[in-house]
Order: C-alpha cells, then sequence, then structure tokens
C-alpha cells in the first residue's frame, strides 16, 4: 500500500509511480563524476568565472576592521557591490573567507544582511542579526578573528536585484492583494517589505527564465559565487591556498554548491541547509529553487553535493528545532555525509553539529565555526 502524503492526498500514489520511473536519490560517490554531472545539472557552468573590470570604491575603518566597498561585472546586468573586511592594521596576508548571504525571504539587501559596512545599519537590520545571527553581524566578527572576508551580493539580491517595475504585472498585484500577510513586518519600512513580497513570487519567473535559457536559479547563483571567489583569491592580502566559504540556510545552499563547483574551495561551512530530499517530501516545499537544480534527484541527493569533494574539510551545523526540515531528513544527511568521508577514507575531515533551538546561526555556532575555519585552513 502506497504512503499516504498529507501535502499530495488523492495523488500520493504519485510518489511511488515516479520511482519505479527511475530509482531517485541514487547514491552519488565523492569525485570528479559527481562534480561533473552536479554542473551539467546546474548550467551555467561554461563561461569564464572572473570579475571584470574590478573597482575599489571606497575604504574605512571602524571598530577594529579595515573596510573597502568594492565592485565587478559578472558579464550581464548591474555591477555586483561587494564589502571586504579585515582587522585593522593586518601588514601580512591571512586566510580568506566567502560569507554568503542567506534567501530569508528578503531580496531587498543582500550583503547588508551578514554584515556591517561603512554605515551603521538600520534597525530592521539589527533586528534581523538579532533573529538570526545572535544580534550581532557574523562576518565583521569573522574578520575579527583573522581573515580577510568578502561578502557580496548575488543575483536576485542587493545590487543585483530585479527592479520592481521590471516584475510583471500579476506579480506584484497578487502580492498587493496578500497585503496582510506581510504588512507590518516588524520595522521595515513599506517599501522593503513591498519588495520582499514581491520577489518572493519572482522568483518562480526567474526559474523559469532559467529554464528557457538552459540554466537553473542554482547554477547562476553559483557561476556568480564562483567569481566572487575568484576576485577573493586574486586579492594580494590573501593567502590562495587558505581560503574557504561559509553561510546560514540560502548561504549554506551557496556554500555547498560552491564546495563542489570550486576546486579551489579549501574548506566549507553550511549552517542550516542539510536534508534529504525524501525529508523535504510532505514536510516543507517553500524552500528556494536553489535547493531543487531541476534533475539532480535522477543523480544524487543533496547531501552527495556536499560530500562531492570528500575528504575536502567539511563542517555542518544542524538545528533540532529547524522549521525548515524534519529531523529525521537532518540526520540521514548527517549519516549520508559520514558514510561518503568514511568511504574516501578521512571520516575526520567531515564535522556535523547538532543544536537545540530552530533556524539559526547563534552565538554557541559561530564560536565553533570560526574555530574549526581556523583550525582547518
Amino acid at each position: 500500500m502506497s504512503k499516504k502524503y498529507q501535502h499530495l492526498g488523492i495523488f500520493s500514489d504519485w510518489v511511488a509511480a515516479a520511482q519505479q520511473e527511475q530509482k531517485l536519490w541514487p547514491a552519488a560517490e565523492p569525485g570528479p563524476e559527481t562534480q561533473r554531472r552536479f554542473r551539467q545539472v546546474l548550467g551555467f557552468t561554461n563561461r569564464p568565472d572572473t570579475p571584470v573590470d574590478v573597482k575599489t570604491e571606497q575604504r574605512w575603518e571602524r571598530d577594529g576592521l579595515a573596510g573597502q566597498v568594492v565592485s565587478w561585472s559578472v558579464g550581464y546586468g548591474p555591477r555586483t557591490r561587494a564589502w571586504v573586511l579585515k582587522p585593522a592594521g593586518a601588514t601580512h596576508p591571512l586566510p580568506g573567507i566567502l560569507a554568503l548571504h542567506d534567501h530569508g525571504d528578503f531580496k531587498f539587501y543582500g550583503k547588508e544582511k551578514i554584515a556591517a559596512g561603512p554605515d551603521t545599519p538600520p534597525q530592521f537590520l539589527m533586528d534581523r542579526f538579532g533573529k538570526s545571527y545572535g544580534g550581532r553581524a557574523f562576518a565583521n566578527e569573522l574578520a575579527r578573528e583573522g581573515f580577510v572576508v568578502v561578502i557580496h551580493d548575488v543575483f536576485l539580491w542587493g545590487s543585483r536585484k530585479f527592479p520592481l517595475d521590471a516584475m510583471a504585472e500579476n506579480i506584484r498585484a497578487t502580492a498587493i492583494a496578500a497585503k496582510s500577510n506581510w504588512w507590518p513586518n516588524g520595522n521595515q519600512p513599506y517599501d522593503v517589505a513591498e519588495y520582499n513580497a514581491v520577489a518572493a513570487l519572482h522568483e518562480h519567473t526567474v526559474e523559469k527564465y532559467c529554464n528557457l535559457l538552459g540554466t537553473t536559479l542554482a547554477g547562476v547563483v553559483s557561476f556568480e559565487d564562483r567569481v566572487a571567489f575568484n576576485y577573493l583569491l586574486s586579492r594580494d592580502d590573501v593567502l590562495e591556498d587558505h581560503c574557504a566559504c561559509i553561510g546560514l540556510s540560502g548561504g549554506g545552499n551557496r556554500s555547498a554548491m560552491l564546495l563542489a563547483t570550486h576546486d579551489r574551495v579549501a574548506a566549507a561551512v553550511i549552517v542550516g541547509l542539510m536534508s534529504t530530499y525524501e525529508g523535504l517530501l510532505d514536510h516543507n516545499m517553500s524552500h528556494t529553487w536553489m535547493l531543487l537544480p531541476h534533475g539532480w534527484s535522477r543523480f544524487g541527493d543533496w547531501p552527495d553535493v556536499a560530500a562531492c569533494r570528500a575528504p575536502l574539510p567539511l563542517l555542518v551545523q544542524y538545528d533540532l528545532d529547524d522549521e525548515l526540515f524534519t529531523v529525521e531528513g537532518m540526520r540521514a544527511a548527517h549519516q549520508r555525509i559520514a558514510e561518503r568521508y568514511a568511504g574516501a577514507g578521512h571520516p575526520e575531515a567531515y564535522t556535523g553539529q547538532f543544536y537545540p533551538g530552530p533556524h539559526k546561526f547563534g552565538l554557541q555556532m559561530q564560536r565553533a565555526a570560526f574555530a574549526w575555519l581556523a583550525a582547518s585552513i
């Protein structure tokens, strides 16, 4: 008898029919073949991933950190804007970190969600720090630990976002009609809350365009992250063989894709974004399209992406009360990654940590991740 799925109802047997059609989520062992296949699924992997026309637009120093505003072109759309943070007074090259901002159904800003730049953040961004990051801009704290940290806006966010008037009228009308669901939204200004509500629906349109253009949202985002990582590697103040990536939620999603598609990532931290695909069934399917690159389930599972470069040093932090994932799905992913690393002969290179509480990158988790990075790169 087929399992009943609340979200599928009378179509619950559709899952079994799909599994009869082909094996889903097969074992994708670490190595170049899995990387090649994942890149093929993503699309947008044949372009030169080098930042073009890099400019340093501003410098500042505050609270023990030296900062820069940097921009570059990825070859289409508006210029990418990024912040670079490092300890003030540093005189020698340091390990580098690409800090990846979250998704959060909040696209009005990108880098500002995890870092404090030359200006004091507005209160509504400070509130986001409190909700997800223990009350602080974690990228700044990471820089204080002795790293050069690059934080950039990626496709759909911040300096890389679509203007509101470029989004289809029916999408804007639908979001406005549902105004009671998003306004008021804490102390966000109306224009910020409105933009985020419309942009959440617009992501589905973007994924459709990606399909027409032979790629995926995951592929475009991963391409732009590779461009940013190459910018990090190019800096004279960075030890290019000691560079890693880190992110929460959508940033953790991006961290997994970056380690899988860029061979010079030396270590990676994935926070609050790890589950088997089976663990998503009948639970929470509101995830970003970045987690669901079309066709990957025919070749492997999401944990296989994270483990595909074993024995690359990998830290995954799980929130046991995460509303986005089931505990069963997270623990199954942990087991699958551990098995991949054991099979590669280096079980110690993977660390999985479980923390109580909801979807977050709290202070205890940050301390553990920063110490792990310092020891790993």
